[in-house]
């Protein structure tokens, strides 16, 4: 199966004895195609927090680009985005609940360390403040006011601690295949970074050393003592791998990417055929039929 190619059957994976969080990534899972949520999937996410199921949004997304589900957030409003490295309530104006940087040294190591394994790459630097790139990078067009400039430069401090924290790094590559990339990235890195992907290009997503969405997951369920066991994760990409392995039970997409795919231990339809809320919709009936048989 070539890369998020259909994955035509779907499996009845089992479901957790009780599911008390759901843990779903947004873009190829949770979305549509066109960054929409369908009529089902909001009617799922209603439900879940109705029956009691916190629902939480997990993204490589910036916490700036939540908008498109905002609206459908659980009373605790709690959402991990860019890859782990940020909690933020969404219920705010984007008020950051927690901040794991990437430390600008391991930033500059990964920039000169790519520019000279794979020539021709450009960087953007995702910022708590926005995100900065260089002249070739593809621009962000929903982020008029950024500033353009080498990436040394934007990671530039005047002294040590100045400037906003750095979220994450970003690394294009016009020719080299995204698997590719990501491989080579990771063995020229070694272990002074975390290097994932999400996108269908040539993207790679840098994070600090032991960053992630699953250590981030893991994080906030301990802060309200839930067990892995007790959660159902969705991804569909790379950077979802870890929290399918860490989750008591995971689906990946129907569009998934072979290594989400290998990482979950289920798998449910596509996103443009509502797989995650069909998966809701199972752990709803189930709670409603184990509610029948205790009466």
């Amino acid at each position: 199966m070539g890369e998020n190619g259909p994955v035509t059957s779907v499996t009845d994976a089992p479901l957790p004895a009780v599911t008390r969080l759901i843990a779903t990534d947004l873009d190829g899972t949770l979305l549509r195609d066109d960054k929409t949520l369908s009529a089902r999937t909001v009617a799922a996410l209603a439900a879940a927090e109705e029956a009691g199921v916190e629902v939480f949004f997990v993204t490589g997304r910036p916490a700036r680009w939540m908008d498109v589900v905002r609206s459908h957030v659980q009373s605790h409003g709690t959402a991990i985005c860019a890859n782990g490295a940020v909690v933020t309530d969404l219920r705010t104006d984007g008020d950051l609940l927690s901040v794991r940087a990437l430390e600008r040294g391991a930033a500059l190591h990964v920039v000169r360390t790519l520019r000279e394994v794979a020539p021709g790459t450009s960087f953007a630097v995702e910022l708590t403040t926005g995100i900065n790139y260089e002249p070739a990078y593809p621009p962000f067009h929903l982020d008029p006011g950024a500033t353009v400039a080498i990436a040394e430069k934007l990671l530039h401090e005047d002294a040590p601690g100045t400037g906003a924290p750095v979220l994450k790094l970003l690394a294009h590559h016009t020719e080299l295949a995204p698997d590719a990339f990501l491989d080579l990235a990771r063995t020229a890195v070694g272990d002074r970074a975390a290097i994932t992907r999400s996108s269908p290009s040539a993207l790679l997503e840098v994070s600090g050393l032991g960053v992630s969405k699953a250590t981030t997951l893991a994080a906030c369920c301990a802060e309200r003592g839930i067990a892995p066991a007790e959660v159902v994760a969705f991804g569909d990409m790379p950077n979802d791998v870890e929290m399918l392995s860490w989750a008591g039970a995971s689906f990946a997409m129907g569009n998934a990417h072979p290594d989400a795919l290998a990482a979950a231990s289920g798998r449910t339809a596509t996103n443009e055929e509502d797989g995650v809320a069909l998966v809701i919709e199972r752990i709803l009936a189930a709670r409603a039929e184990a509610r029948t048989e205790a009466r």
